[in-house]
């Protein structure tokens, strides 16, 4: 009997070290700011953005970083360089680090509210639509009428947007002009409220707010990440039931 114990007690054991040594399904960031945060789940879909977003993050690039570029209904942009060290009145956006990262398009990740995604170039001096190697924007964006896509799709867009995905761009809202244009690569899973907060802020003729606002980029701990995972999982399972 008391072998029978002992063996329950490995096995027991072993089940719990096992579990907590599992790792996330996902990298999750906390972006902290004057106007509140938010945690962003980082794809998997998207392994070149992402690495190179935790690479940033764990070298403690974007803190003091602004968000320089704010358009209401629009996106919230950041992680230009030279804004770390930027007068009020000095025009920001053009900072890099002197790389790019390829572009990354999945049909199935798009521009809804809440998603992370990379700024970039211009077409005429970037064919192939590759990324900035540190600047990306948080969509805020709007609710949209199926007429509204409508004309989006014929005026703005090469393609018809997914039935699936329309109904979130009419519930959620978001910016399907820029969908298979520019790299999506996250999404807000916690605390867009931050999103509307900094979009509401006033701005400059040149879009970036008049108080700045400077942010500071985290990786949530595995311990962190897998306690979110199951609040989320928990939220997710209410929502269906």
């Amino acid at each position: 009997m008391a072998s029978m114990k002992k063996i329950l007690f490995l096995f027991l054991s072993l089940c719990f070290i096992q579990a907590y040594a599992a790792k996330p399904k996902h990298t999750y960031v906390k972006i902290s700011t004057t106007k509140g945060e938010c945690i962003v789940k980082l794809y998997n879909e998207t392994p070149l953005h992402r690495d190179n977003f935790i690479k940033l993050a764990k070298e403690g690039f974007y803190n003091g970083t602004l968000f320089h570029r704010v358009i209401k209904a629009f996106m919230i942009q950041g992680g230009d360089p030279d804004s770390k060290t930027a007068k009020p009145d000095a025009s920001l956006g053009g900072g890099d680090l002197g790389y790019t990262v390829p572009a990354e398009f999945r049909d199935s990740l798009f521009h809804k509210k809440g998603v992370l995604a990379a700024a970039r170039e211009g077409d005429a001096s970037n064919p192939t639509k590759a990324s900035s190697s540190s600047q990306f924007y948080l969509v805020q964006g709007k609710v949209f009428t199926d007429s509204l896509l409508d004309v989006t799709e014929s005026k703005r867009m090469k393609f018809k947007i997914p039935e699936w995905q329309r109904q979130v761009y009419k519930t959620i809202g978001g910016t399907p002009h820029l969908d298979r244009n520019y790299t999506v690569y996250g999404e807000v899973v916690k605390g867009l409220e931050m999103i509307d907060a900094i979009a509401a802020e006033p701005t400059n003729p040149g879009d970036r707010p008049k108080t700045d606002i400077p942010m500071t980029v985290t990786i949530l701990k595995k311990r962190e990440a897998k306690k979110l995972e199951k609040e989320l999982a928990k939220n997710a399972a209410k929502q269906h039931t």
